[in-house]
Formats: structure tokens, C-alpha cells, sequence
């Protein structure tokens, strides 16, 4: 599953965003975000609020499921 523009944008300065091969979910997405990070989904946007920053993208077509933990966003699906 591809990275997110606007997820790429932030790698390595408001967040860590990691691909992860994983045997029994595919190729998640991880973020993450700091320990304050709140994420509200639709069908097709994520919004991400913490540390008092905000950031909307799209997810990619392929995702199936979006959670966070302990201010790690992950997102799953196909590809």
C-alpha cells in the first residue's frame, strides 16, 4: 500500500511513518503520531488532531481498516 503525500510530508517531522511487512496483515501503514493523537474516519478521509496540529488526508483505496493506539495510527488493507 502506497504512503500518503501528505503522510510522506510529515515523516520524519511531526511523525514516523514506517511500511511494515507482516505476515498476517499484509502491508500496513504505521504512524506514529506521539501519545496525544486522536483520529476521527470516513469512508475515504482521516483526520489526525494531536500535540496541537491537524492533518486530513485521503486513504489509499486499497485500505480495509484505520485505529490508534497510544498515538500510533495504522492502517490496513490489500497491497
Amino acid at each position: 500500500m502506497n504512503v500518503p503525500e501528505p503522510l510522506q510530508d510529515v515523516d520524519g517531522q511531526d511523525a514516523l511513518v514506517r511500511n511494515v511487512e507482516d505476515d498476517d496483515r499484509g502491508n500496513p501503514i504505521v504512524v506514529d503520531f506521539g501519545q496525544d493523537a486522536r483520529i476521527d474516519a470516513t469512508d475515504s478521509r482521516v483526520i489526525v488532531v494531536g500535540d496541537g496540529r491537524q492533518l486530513e488526508f485521503e486513504l489509499p483505496a486499497s485500505a480495509s481498516d484505520v485505529t490508534v493506539r497510544n498515538g500510533v495510527v495504522t492502517i490496513e488493507g490489500d497491497g
